[in-house]
């Protein structure tokens, strides 16, 4: 039923995709035709000035650049570039002048130049990607700000980096960041989204995340368990990913625990499309779609994205039977804004959002689907005289199913064990205020809530017959307040000082059990209600030792409030069964780190190193009860305390302008310090945490010729339990990505995930699961407008 069910959404999301391509393309070179025709021959005469287009280092239009004609000692003209990189000035009475062009994430660029030779010629001008003293980041202060004016640990990727890498899915693209990673390694495109919670330096990863990803603002995380479903963003969408690791609390409440990932989607102007379509083996068919478009005041966009592949048998070959079959899964979701502009410096929007899913786990029994519906609104207005005001909106519902089987020892049987439904309904809001006052002080404040409702429904099977009904749920509802200081003391000195307060309650949960064999009456078992509440402050120093040399120290805390899905909803993987836990509080998390960053003005390398150091009260681990030859029974526990601690160190190096390279190595020591309970757990490393984690990633970019793309990551040994017993060994993957332009806006790309095609372990329940094979696959690129 899945498998044709998944057929279905990906044959027809892929011919509607064909049909608002050619559609949506044709109208844009219309729009454009009609623009280049528009103009009389006086008014060609008329812009006798400079005039050419800009672009980036791939070719692509830079559009909204601000393009300044001056003679040194005044503008003379100031104008800004359309939706394919354009400008043009109007003949001015001057022999010489200075271009000068700026865009947010380019290199300011200057030419001297006469106006007879400008107007002879256009010019064609290409933009350097910032250095990393010009880069601007959002997520570390709610504000912007440069990122060597932040003392946060945080990590820009670009839309070049996001386009010449040979990962599929986001969070493959993420690995790029060291530290990343999702629990037992996993990866988006065949892994139950119950593993799919994400784990920054060495917190321990689990399937609810202990960082908080976000998507304009608006959280990504499961409100029910905490995990992401990483494909809800269409990935041609993107515009950038922004990552903070440490405690992010103080300005975005319970899961920011190790850190937040935040995704910025394109905004809305000209006349623009993005699509890409690509196939590899694993019969593996990927599109992706963005389009937008604006009239006047109002503007629309559209994003799509369907994938599927067959993916592979998880369970190693040596230990394989007859029911061990491929783990593949199947996807489409659809993202419909409208929004209009208010005034000259505001803005409202509304979105609606449709995300459909369908997963077989490795055997015939083992499946999973999920649906996913949401509707937004915010808005964004700017006063000179009392800042800037931003609201946002959600609410959803979603619904996720899924089967249990118990798994025979020589796996060539297989029986169904339970049958589980998970429906939860959410809502949420959050408001900011920001001004900056001077050039020396930025302030922001703001609250948020969210409410929470979900249960686990479900059906337990004894011997392959129905033997009884078992629901459990409850309703979570939040609410914090946070403020922010950015003061520059001096010209070289910056101190910030956040902290935000949240409460939040679970209430009206309670779990059920119905025999179905007999005529017992329900149990029923109401669980108290539960209130806590969370002090989460930071403060930051900043000290620019020289225009090349800063140093930086942060002291925060952050937590993590339990799920529902923690507190109500047991699961199965494999011969592991995880019992829920009623009485689980929150986690939290005291930390800090300090280091330096080495940045010349010419941004051809830079460096950044720090040292840092986090430990956890009550963090929330699985815990193993008991262990059986074919059954493993953990439950979640708050264990007495953990600590990670290590080194960050992370340098960017531009060789020229075309050949680019990076490296990052993180060392985590992370280790369970206190667990009364059980005390043989104490010293031994949290599950799931390497020692050594390695990435590095080059580019050679020459749109003319070929854009070349290489990344590699590289982990040691983890654990895949609390007891240390299932060691998972140490890997090496590689990546590589080439494209070439074929004619202006249309490339052709080749990609290969594992390139080597290390067969790596990713798990050990006690049966060992190991990582994907080489996935390489073929495709085309379509760009029209600005990108």
């Amino acid at each position: 039923m899945y498998e044709q069910a998944g057929k279905s959404i990906f044959v027809s999301s892929a011919v509607w995709l064909f049909a608002c391509t050619l559609f949506w393309s044709t109208g844009v070179l219309c729009l454009q035709a009609s623009a280049s025709q528009g103009s009389t021959p006086q008014e060609a005469a008329r812009l006798a000035g400079p005039a050419g287009i800009v672009t980036d280092e791939t070719g692509a239009p830079v559009s909204r650049a601000e393009v300044t004609l001056n003679n040194g000692s005044s503008v003379l003209k100031q104008v800004t570039t359309d939706g394919d990189g354009r400008f043009a000035f109007e003949a001015t009475p001057t022999d010489a002048a200075t271009l000068t062009i700026e865009a947010r994430g380019f290199r300011r660029y200057e030419q001297s130049l006469t106006l007879a030779q400008s107007s002879a010629t256009p010019l064609k001008i290409v933009l350097a990607p910032a250095p990393f003293a010009e880069q601007v980041t959002v997520t570390a202060t709610r504000t912007e700000t440069r990122l060597r004016d932040t003392a946060a640990s945080v990590v820009v990727l670009s839309p070049e980096d996001l386009a010449t890498t040979g990962a599929l899915t986001i969070d493959d693209a993420l690995r790029q960041v060291p530290g990343f990673q999702l629990f037992r390694r996993t990866s988006s495109r065949t892994a139950n989204p119950t593993a799919q919670g994400v784990s920054l330096r060495g917190v321990g990863a689990s399937g609810a995340s202990r960082a908080v990803v976000l998507a304009d603002g608006i959280p990504l995380n499961d409100p029910f368990g905490g995990w992401v479903y990483w494909g809800r963003v269409p990935r041609e969408s993107l515009s950038r990913v922004e990552v903070l690791r440490g405690g992010g609390s103080d300005l975005y409440g319970s899961a920011a625990l190790g850190g937040v990932i935040n995704l910025f989607t394109k905004e809305i102007e000209t006349p623009t499309l993005s699509f890409e379509a690509s196939y590899g083996n694993q019969q593996t068919p990927d599109a992706s779609i963005f389009m937008a478009g604006r009239r006047g005041r109002w503007g629309a966009s559209l994003a799509a994205e369907s994938f599927r592949t067959d993916g592979y048998v998880p369970v190693d070959e040596r230990e394989r039977g007859k029911i061990d079959t491929p783990a593949g899964s199947r996807r489409a979701d659809v993202e419909v804004t409208l929004d209009r502009q208010i005034g000259e410096q505001g803005r409202v929007y509304v979105r609606g959002s449709y995300f459909g899913e369908a997963r077989e786990n490795g055997t015939p029994l083992q499946t999973n689907r999920t649906h996913i519906r949401q509707l937004s609104f915010g808005g964004d207005q700017q006063f000179e005289s009392v800042g800037t005001f931003s609201v946002r909106a959600y609410g959803g519902t979603q619904v996720y199913d899924q089967n249990f089987s118990a798994v025979a020892s020589d796996r060539n049987g297989e029986t169904l064990t339970r049958v589980q439904r998970v429906p939860a309904q959410f809502a949420g809001f959050t408001s900011q205020w920001s001004r900056s006052i001077g050039r020396r002080q930025a302030l922001v404040a703001g609250f948020d809530g969210r409410e929470v409702r979900g249960a686990s429904d479900e059906q337990i099977y004894v011997a392959g017959r129905a033997s009884s009904l078992v629901g459990a749920g409850g309703r979570e509802r939040t609410f914090g307040v946070f403020a922010q200081d950015v003061l520059s003391l001096t010209p070289r000195l910056i101190f910030t000082l956040g902290a935000r307060v949240d409460r939040w309650r679970n209430y009206a949960a309670l779990s059920t059990t119905r025999s179905l064999t007999g005529l017992n009456a329900p149990t029923v078992v109401n669980f108290p209600d539960r209130t806590e509440t969370a002090f989460n402050p930071r403060a930051s120093l900043l000290y620019k030792v020289t225009d090349t040399v800063s140093l930086a120290a942060s002291a925060y805390r952050a937590f993590r409030a339990p799920t529902l899905n923690e507190l109500y909803r047991a699961f199965r993987v494999g011969d592991v069964l995880t019992l829920a836990n009623e009485n689980l509080r929150a986690e939290r998390l005291t930390g800090g780190e300090a280091g330096a960053n080495f940045a010349p003005p010419n941004g051809r390398i830079i460096f950044r190193g720090l040292v840092y150091w986090s430990e956890i009260t009550r963090p929330i681990a699985n815990v193993t009860l008991r262990a059986m030859p074919n059954l493993i029974t953990r439950q979640r526990q708050n264990l007495g305390r953990t600590r990670s601690r290590g080194v960050e160190i992370e340098t960017d190096t531009r060789l020229s302008s075309r050949w680019s390279t990076s490296i990052g190595y993180l060392l985590t020591d992370a280790t369970v310090l206190r667990f009364p309970v059980s005390t043989e757990l104490e010293g031994l490393l949290i599950p799931q945490v390497p020692r050594h984690q390695l990435t590095f990633q080059t580019r050679y970019t020459n749109p003319s010729l070929v854009t070349l793309g290489l990344q590699g990551r590289a982990a040691s040994l983890q654990f895949d339990d609390d007891q240390n017993r299932f060691p998972l060994g140490r890997y090496f993957t590689l990546d590589a990505f080439a494209s070439r332009r074929i004619s202006r806006g249309v490339e052709v790309f080749a990609a290969a995930e594992n390139l080597l095609n290390d067969r790596y372990e990713i798990g050990r329940t006690p049966v060992r699961t190991i990582g994907p094979p080489l996935l390489a696959r073929f495709g085309l690129r379509l760009r029209l407008g600005a990108q």
